[in-house]
């Protein structure tokens, strides 16, 4: 189902969910009134069979008062799915043309925008290392979610999902085994610590924090098409105010820069693996009301 669309609700049942979330930004003050109603709802609705809340209503009763119960509605708020090496040809183009451009600075910042569990920034990690970039590069994972990134933090995965991080990495242009940067034990994986050596963990709201280094590749993908218009445009200018001239941006397979008001601020870098460079182009003023 497409992330727009929205699931059907009854009309009391979407104003529940509308308190519920204007009731999280007045409490907690995590913003997910501009995210796109239809994926909103639908975990939300997965939320309350879990929670065994008989409604909306329920929930926001229960998270309330509880901080508890809340970092578990968190969990299902944000996005944590992924997958190391997702679209193994994103990181080949990211291998293959981006990094050569990488290798002129004397320095690297790469900004993971909403890094989830942190299945990216391992992706990233090892693929810098593998092209000799890993020691002048300093890593910035954020996420909304103190959970992801404590999960980020520890790099554990199940074990069961090795064969496809694997595939992936060999897709990728993979230079050494996967098998290199982690130790398996009871049916999951960790990853070698050293990766970690280079990374800053984070927590940063693309909706309500603002711009805080300097980047040289921003890559945020299956982020923005959990926004509404309204929010996609301000964390494409914080992007774009976060990028060194000449930086990267590398998004989703399904979202795109096009409808953006600061599209004109990026060129088209590699269209098909949806990586776009920094121009010349000032970021127009974006307002997004909180």
């Amino acid at each position: 189902m497409d992330a727009a669309m929205t699931p059907e609700l009854e009309p009391h049942e979407v104003l529940e969910a509308d308190l519920l979330i204007e009731a999280i930004w007045r409490h907690y003050h995590y913003d997910f009134r501009g995210y796109s109603p239809g994926s909103l709802y639908r975990r939300l609705m997965r939320a309350r069979d879990r929670l065994e809340c008989e409604s909306f209503s329920q929930i926001q009763h229960l998270v309330l008062r509880s901080p508890a119960a809340f970092g578990e509605l968190m969990g299902f708020l944000t996005i944590q799915v992924s997958e190391m090496f997702r679209d193994p040809e994103y990181f080949r183009s990211l291998r293959e043309k981006v990094i050569p451009h990488l290798r002129t600075y004397p320095s690297v910042k790469v900004w993971i925008a909403g890094c989830a569990n942190g299945e990216e920034f391992y992706s990233l990690a090892i693929l810098f290392r593998e092209e000799g970039l890993e020691d002048r590069t300093i890593f910035y994972c954020t996420d909304i979610s103190p959970g992801a990134l404590r999960n980020a933090q520890a790099g554990v995965y199940d074990q069961s999902r090795l064969a496809r991080f694997t595939e992936n990495h060999r897709l990728s242009g993979g230079r050494t085994s996967l098998s290199d940067y982690y130790t398996a034990a009871y049916g999951s994986v960790v990853f070698d610590k050293s990766l970690r050596a280079r990374a800053v963990f984070a927590e940063h709201s693309l909706v309500t924090d603002q711009v805080f280094a300097e980047a040289h590749l921003i890559s945020s993908r299956n982020v923005l098409i959990y926004f509404d218009r309204v929010l996609q445009d301000r964390a494409i200018g914080l992007f774009g105010n976060s990028l060194v001239r000449g930086g990267y941006l590398g998004l989703g397979s399904k979202e795109t820069l096009r409808f953006s008001v600061a599209s004109d601020c990026f060129d088209d870098f590699d269209p098909g693996e949806k990586i776009y460079r920094r121009n010349l182009v000032p970021v127009p003023e974006i307002s997004h009301a909180a």
